[in-house]
Parts: structure tokens; C-alpha cells; sequence
């Protein structure tokens, strides 16, 4: 299981598989590197080589607090090193917001391939003191409620859903990864727009987007790309409902990355 530590001594365990330009995948909220082995095989069937991390608190990573989302630039520059440098970034979900900021802080990311980043450009953020809130459950042992918490109100999913959720066998898998929550909801309150830094990055950002997902996204993404310049809209009709589709994404991917 390989490791690279990040800045503040985090260990980040990382996953490489192919032989080709580094593609790293950057996750979004409750995934991990083994949820990413589909775009993976597809990245790799592409010709490049997919690096996959476990993001700080999840599965294989470690963790060290306080918390900053600068902290998980440190991570991925960190991964972006231990495999000698990357080709491009494709960041899904929170996980495009923070390749996107970290970016704007110098991680050399190369090419952004950024996918349904969760911007709420100050509209219909999440409650202010949701982090909060669920770092007091976590702490008290209510890590299902930190869960069900964040999946209500920083995602947004509706009650009924989230209730069949915790029923279902997948729960427990979310569970483990309830201090991630924090981090997502630190993260995306912290850059519900993007900085200044962040729209003029300086790298090619490609922002991809399924046709039949959440409306709030499908905007978001449509007006990310309006406001960083120099980007491309893309829209990917086989992503359905926040989820990448592998073939599809890992052919932009080649397109943006090849003459």
C-alpha cells in the first residue's frame, strides 16, 4: 500500500496502475480510491496512468487536525509528487473544487478536468455552522448522524432518500467515513465561489457535466466555466445523476490532453 506523506506529515495512501501521462483522480464527498477503480481501468485502456487517493480521514489515509482545506492542497501536491509529476487533474464533485483551489495555490495539476463542482456562488449555501455541528457529532460517537446530517443538508438529498440510505448495507461504509463530512463541508463553505486566483489559474480547465443530473449542478458547472477563463464546457450525456461515466469521461480526458 503505497504512502507519501503530505506537508504537515499526513500519510496519503495512493493507488497507480497504466503506463502513460499521470491522470490523478480527485474524489468527491463519501468516496474512496477503490470507488474510483472504474474511471481507472478507463484512464488506463486510454493509455495513461490513473493514480488514485484515499483523501485525508478515509480508508487508507490518515488524518491530522485542525483542519483547513489548504491542508488537502498539501495532499494532492503531495500525490502529484510521489508519482513524478501529473498530466492532468480530474476532480469530481467536492473533489473539483479543491483541485480547482489548489491549483490557484501552485499545486502543478496540469490539465483540470473538473466534473459537477458543487459552487454555490453564495446562493442556497448550506447552513454556516454545519461543519460545526458535525464535528460535535463525530465527536460524541453520532457518527451515523453526521452522516445523515451532512447528506441532508450540505448535499441536499431529501429525506426520504437519505432514510433509505440508512437502511440499505451501504450505510456502514459511510459511516466510517464520517469525519470526511467535515472536511467536505469545511471545504465548500470556505469556497462556495471561487477566489479571484482560482478564475484566472492559469492551467487548461476543461468542467464536464451530465446532462440528466441535479439542476443545481448542471448550472453550477455551466457558470464555472463562463467565469474561469479560458475554459471549456463539456457536457457528457452518459454521466447520469452526479455520476461519471468512465468510457465517456476517460475519452474528454484524451481529447483535452492529446493533439
Amino acid at each position: 500500500m503505497p504512502i507519501v506523506e503530505s506537508a504537515d506529515g499526513t500519510p496519503i495512501h495512493v493507488e497507480s496502475t497504466g503506463d502513460g501521462p499521470a491522470v490523478v483522480v480527485v474524489n468527491g464527498a463519501f468516496s474512496t480510491a477503490a470507488d474510483a477503480s472504474g474511471i481507472a481501468d478507463a484512464l488506463v485502456r486510454a493509455g495513461f496512468t490513473a493514480v488514485l487517493y484515499d483523501r485525508r480521514a478515509r480508508a487508507g489515509s490518515g488524518d491530522t487536525r485542525p483542519f483547513a482545506p489548504e491542508r488537502e492542497a498539501d495532499d494532492l501536491a503531495a500525490v502529484i509528487a510521489g508519482v513524478g509529476g501529473a498530466a492532468a487533474v480530474l476532480g469530481h464533485s467536492s473533489g473539483a473544487v479543491l483541485a480547482l483551489f489548489a491549483a490557484s495555490l501552485g499545486v502543478p495539476t496540469g490539465t483540470l478536468v473538473l466534473s459537477e463542482p458543487p459552487f454555490h456562488f453564495g446562493q442556497d449555501d448550506p447552513p454556516s455552522d454545519l461543519p460545526e455541528r458535525l464535528q460535535l457529532a463525530v465527536d460524541e460517537g453520532r457518527e451515523a448522524d453526521a452522516v445523515t446530517t451532512f447528506q441532508t443538508e450540505g448535499i441536499g438529498l431529501p429525506p426520504a432518500m437519505v432514510e433509505q440510505i440508512r437502511s440499505s448495507p451501504m450505510f456502514a461504509g459511510l459511516v466510517a467515513l464520517a469525519q470526511s463530512t467535515v472536511y467536505d463541508a469545511t471545504l465548500t463553505r470556505q469556497i462556495s465561489t471561487p477566489t479571484a486566483a482560482m478564475r484566472e489559474v492559469g492551467v487548461p480547465v476543461v468542467v464536464l457535466t451530465g446532462t440528466d443530473t441535479f439542476p443545481f449542478l448542471h448550472a453550477a458547472s455551466e457558470r464555472l466555466a463562463e467565469e474561469v477563463s479560458g475554459a471549456v464546457f463539456v457536457e457528457v450525456p452518459e454521466s447520469v445523476q452526479h455520476r461519471l461515466d468512465p468510457e465517456a469521461t476517460s475519452r474528454v480526458v484524451a481529447a483535452h490532453l492529446r493533439p
